[in-house]
């Protein structure tokens, strides 16, 4: 028998309710365990957490920079032997490049500087992601990427910044169905209170290091959205589309489970 996800919750659920054996439970857990522990195809100091998943919700997140082939391997390869969903970020045209050409089914976003491979398939929720400029999409595509991994159905919309307000307002009834909206801006970062004034769910703002020399790389826009006057607005840090894409694909999934 193979279990639901391979999570510990899972197997005992199969023990309880008398469809798996405690001996065969026991032989893959052991196998998990072992697989958590021992690299000994790769890169021997690649620890992947392969309970992050039954823990937090979601598996652990590869941060490609500073890190050997031979260790994105491995860690790919480890999440593969779990069944758990493979994403790597920041990857340098190299390390993308080798993981393409090692593992089948990925998906390369080469702005977003991401390497995926989907195990799990299944959308639950809908998180839009605005740019203000085209100049932003960079850390855009990174929050798209990164709810893909998550499995949540997002939307794209693209240069609807402050500079044109007509811009937004075409597009901003395309929001009303969001269990949660990104918004990823440069300059002085006033398009995340825009935006918040208009909708009823969480809105997580990403400054950007887009700007002029004032700017001082994304840091103007970071103080312009922590000063936000919309109260829905909450601030990652500069850069982190990652970090706004889970947070919003946690709301969404969290909100679509309490609705069923």
């Amino acid at each position: 028998m193979t279990f639901e996800d391979n999570s510990l919750n899972s197997i005992l659920k199969a023990i309880a309710d008398g469809s798996e054996s405690i001996e065969h439970a026991e032989q893959v857990i052991s196998s998990m365990l072992s697989t958590s522990t021992n690299n000994s195809e790769g890169d021997e100091h690649v620890r992947i957490d392969l309970e992050r998943q039954s823990r937090c919700g979601y598996p652990e997140v590869i941060y490609a920079p500073g890190k050997s082939l031979d260790s994105l391997k491995t860690g790919f390869q480890t999440l593969l032997d779990a069944q758990q969903n493979c994403l790597a970020t920041r990857c340098s045209a190299e390390q993308a490049k080798y993981l393409c050409e090692t593992f089948s089914d990925v998906s390369h976003d080469e702005e977003a500087r991401t390497v995926r491979i989907q195990i799990d398939e299944e959308l639950s929720g809908t998180v839009a992601v605005v740019s203000a400029g085209t100049s932003d999409l960079p850390v855009a595509k990174e929050t798209i990427e990164t709810l893909r991994w998550m499995n949540v159905s997002t939307k794209l919309l693209v240069d609807v910044g402050v500079a044109g307000p007509q811009r937004f307002l075409g597009v901003k009834d395309q929001l009303n169905d969001c269990d949660a909206i990104i918004v990823v801006a440069g300059m002085e970062g006033a398009l995340p209170s825009v935006v918040g004034g208009w909708v009823s769910c969480p809105v997580i703002a990403v400054p950007t290091s887009v700007g002029y020399g004032a700017a001082f790389g994304g840091l103007a826009a970071l103080l312009g959205m922590l000063n936000s006057c919309a109260a829905n607005v909450a601030v990652v840090n500069i850069d982190a589309g990652f970090k706004a894409a889970y947070l919003a694909g946690m709301i969404a999934q969290r909100a679509n489970v309490s609705s069923r």
